[in-house]
């Protein structure tokens, strides 16, 4: 099959989109089909990382000055984050799928982005034969045969408005889009952890992690939080930012004169091995959660935007995480006094439970249903 995805990543979206996307891309690809990216050429678009695992990509070109929304006009949360109107992404991504596949249809459209609903959907719809829609947020109308929202907790019915009747839903972290690293960490991660959490001191290796991009420097403020906080001396920090994330060299620069011993990685191709030889995690309550659940990871959460609290909320009331907003990072100062080697097994089992990092396999299933026959 011919399978094309329309996702962005930005200084502004960040780069879970195109990630994940990228994962499921890999997994299809494995079946034997053919995978094609369109993204628009935004600061920090990650094009070459997509051009760098194998998969054509067309580039849409940015506007030659800011767009932005007019309020005149109905618009959904997120539009602005398109970088075009609906109207001129539909139109250029439309002449694209017929440039690529000279009148022919590809099999599956899949679409990740939040500033896209059902009236993209439908100006694209003669160029494609079916739709998948992967969303977070249940807030907009489409007109897809497939949507799979990983939120753990999310109740289907909060979609019974948005998606035809026949729309097959993949809801919940059972479906959580993840690289097969973290299925194949996962044993030894969970076993690890029974060992060490019953160590006098548990926390020897603390990860932190706030997306690829992190635009506001909440990882500095982090471990500004740190220097002044009762997380034992010894600890040993491990900060992963991507490699276009802004504050990098400002990170870098801390990290150089903190009392922790702390190493600044970017752009790491070794992420689950990395979580599963740490013993706690600061991390944002995005797509990254469900990798940490998988391994058993705990850890505390900060909410970095509005569609991440849903997934804060829903894990801390599972007791598989902690959760705090970003202005308050000054919390992490008292937070360890609390923290012990039984409370952290107990959130390890409740983590591990939410996610088992075989939720790809599950969704290309459904977009390749012959995969069960043979």
């Amino acid at each position: 099959m011919n399978i094309v995805f329309r996702a962005d990543a930005s200084i502004e979206i960040g780069s879970g989109h195109v990630m994940r996307c990228l994962t499921l891309a890999e997994a299809l690809r494995q079946q034997g089909h053919q995978c094609h990216f369109i993204c628009r050429a935004h600061l920090g678009h990650l094009g070459a990382v997509i051009e760098g695992k194998g998969f054509p990509l067309s580039l849409l070109p940015i506007a030659a000055s800011p767009f932005s929304v007019d309020p005149k006009i109905e618009h959904n949360a997120h539009a602005n984050w398109l970088g075009a109107s609906w109207q001129q992404d539909a139109e250029q991504c439309s002449a694209t799928l017929i440039q690529l596949f000279e009148g022919e249809k590809p099999d599956w459209l899949v679409v990740d982005h939040y500033a896209l609903d059902y009236r993209w959907q439908q100006t694209c719809k003669p160029y494609y034969q079916k739709l998948m829609v992967i969303d977070d947020l249940a807030d907009r109308k489409h007109l897809c045969q497939l949507l799979l929202d990983q939120t753990y907790g999310r109740n289907p019915v909060d979609y019974q408005t948005y998606v035809p009747s026949d729309c097959k839903l993949l809801i919940g972290a059972e479906y959580a889009v993840l690289r097969p690293e973290f299925t194949q960490w996962r044993n030894y991660s969970l076993q690890r952890r029974q060992q060490q959490y019953q160590q006098a001191q548990p926390i020897q290796q603390l990860l932190i992690n706030l997306g690829g991009v992190d635009k506001d420097n909440i990882t500095g403020q982090v471990l500004k939080a740190l220097e002044n906080s009762t997380l034992d001396q010894a600890c040993k920090i491990t900060v992963v930012m991507g490699k276009t994330a802004p504050h990098l060299l400002q990170v870098q620069q801390f990290a150089a004169s903190s009392k922790y011993s702390i190493t600044v990685l970017s752009a790491v191709s070794n992420m689950a091995e990395l979580m599963a030889n740490a013993d706690f995690a600061i991390g944002a309550a995005g797509s990254t959660a469900w990798e940490r659940c998988t391994l058993g990871l705990p850890t505390l959460m900060i909410i970095l935007a509005d569609n991440q609290k849903l997934i804060a909320a829903q894990l801390q009331a599972a007791q598989a995480a902690w959760s705090i907003e970003a202005q308050d990072c000054h919390q992490l100062t008292h937070f360890w006094s609390s923290i012990d080697g039984q409370v952290l097994i107990n959130t390890s089992l409740s983590a591990q439970t939410v996610a088992d990092g075989l939720g790809v396999d599950k969704i290309v299933e459904e977009i390749d249903p012959s995969i069960l026959k043979s």
